[in-house]
């Protein structure tokens, strides 16, 4: 749970943060009995508890295969993340994947903590697979096929050109869109989205990544990894690492601003492919990833944070977020918030500012065109001094769960 003065300044978060806290000790109570499927949504709970938050919204049969879905390519990005994985072992591993999901005895010993158990264990995964329809597998293992080839054709490319970048986020996320879009088709919920709006979806998710996780990639043992595309850092630094040091703090807002700008330009496809949804679960599942992505964006843009540590959605909003996010009507106002936000941010000196002022109204304009602004509440805009009556009754629940909690775990 959020500190107490977190609360009292936006009590208006309490609430779902209490409902998303329940929702995540219900999972944890809702595992499979199954060996196998017991262990793909303990892991998955373990290598992302928003995902494992945000996959409750679908069905039994969706769910399993996304599930699955999600392991296989987390165990796929696993082996390209290990640094200390030859590149000639690497290689071929990532370009062989695909074949091993049908494998119930491969595993393949890399990774750390909760990533090396799933790498360890991964004969779990590949049982559930082989459980999963036709269907399903034949998407899956598509997908796994495309994307390690691009990560092994990454491996000995740098990521040069913006085109670079753009290629490269394509094999690790934007061919994630292409496949879940395959996957809600397959359920026969959903008509077949087109590649380019699939791969958007994305792209707006992978970009967002590689901005928030500047530092944390760049300080990467034994080797950095280096994700921003030189045809744009170079215009403010000699080298990416430089951006970290605090003598070059100007620079490298600058710089970070500029990539703000870049992933901006996939904001629109992401709004016409979750308009076009008709399964409300399927919504809210590729909804509440998108606006957590154009918020952090938000945060992230011309702050220097970004290189000095972790810079998040604070967790009363993003259970805010989760809570409030039903409708398309929730989405627009969503973005259009967070846009407007991110454009009170941008400043008159910033050499990129004409062009993400005009990608911001670009997204402003889109939402007011809805003609569904009107039917939302804000997640951003609060009362942050509360009324005194709120902010007793949130002391008091706060106690009282507090206070239930601890008898429970004696």
């Amino acid at each position: 749970m959020a500190s107490l003065g977190a609360i009292l300044r936006y009590p208006d978060e309490f609430y779902p943060m209490l409902k998303l806290k329940m929702a995540a000790r219900n999972i944890e109570k809702q595992i499979p009995s199954e060996p196998h499927w017991g262990f793909c949504y303990t892991m998955l709970h373990k290598v992302s508890r928003s995902f494992a938050l945000v996959i409750r919204q679908l069905g039994p049969d969706l769910r399993n295969a996304v599930c699955i879905f999600y392991l296989v390519l987390r165990a796929l990005d696993t082996v390209e993340d290990d640094t200390s994985i030859a590149t000639d072992v690497k290689v071929p591993i990532l370009i062989e994947f695909y074949r091993h999901i049908y494998d119930r005895d491969w595993h393949f010993p890399c990774g750390t903590k909760d990533y090396k158990v799933l790498m360890d264990q991964f004969h779990h995964v590949s049982t559930a697979f082989l459980e999963l329809e036709k269907t399903y597998q034949e998407a899956i293992e598509d997908i796994t096929k495309r994307m390690g080839a691009g990560m092994a054709k990454f491996i000995c490319k740098e990521v040069e050109t913006v085109d670079d970048y753009d290629e490269y986020c394509h094999y690790v996320a934007g061919l994630v869109g292409l496949g879940l879009s395959k996957l809600f088709h397959s359920s026969g919920l959903e008509d077949l989205a087109s590649d380019s709006l699939s791969n958007s979806m994305g792209l707006f998710l992978q970009k967002t990544n590689i901005i928030r996780d500047y530092l944390e990639d760049i300080n990467e043992v034994p080797k950095s990894r280096m994700f921003w595309p030189r045809q744009i850092w170079s215009k403010y630094v000699n080298k990416l690492e430089d951006m970290k040091y605090e003598e070059n703090s100007i620079k490298a807002v600058k710089c970070l601003n500029d990539m703000v700008t870049n992933a901006l330009i996939h904001a629109e496809d992401c709004l016409k492919y979750m308009s076009d949804l008709r399964d409300s679960a399927i919504f809210r599942f590729c909804a509440i990833p998108q606006i957590m992505a154009i918020g952090t964006l938000a945060l992230c843009y011309n702050n220097i944070e970004v290189f000095r540590g972790v810079v998040k959605m604070r967790r009363g909003l993003t259970a805010k977020v989760i809570d409030r996010t039903k409708t398309m009507a929730d989405v627009y106002g969503a973005f259009f918030d967070f846009a407007s936000m991110l454009e009170s941010k941008v400043g008159k000196n910033d050499p990129n500012a004409t062009k993400t002022l005009t990608r911001l109204e670009a997204i402003q304009k889109t939402c007011r065109e809805s003609g569904l602004l009107s039917k939302r509440k804000s997640y951003i805009l609060n009362n942050e001094n509360g009324s005194t009556i709120i902010i007793i009754l949130v002391i008091i629940v706060s106690i009282i769960f507090a206070y239930l909690s601890a008898n429970h775990q004696k």
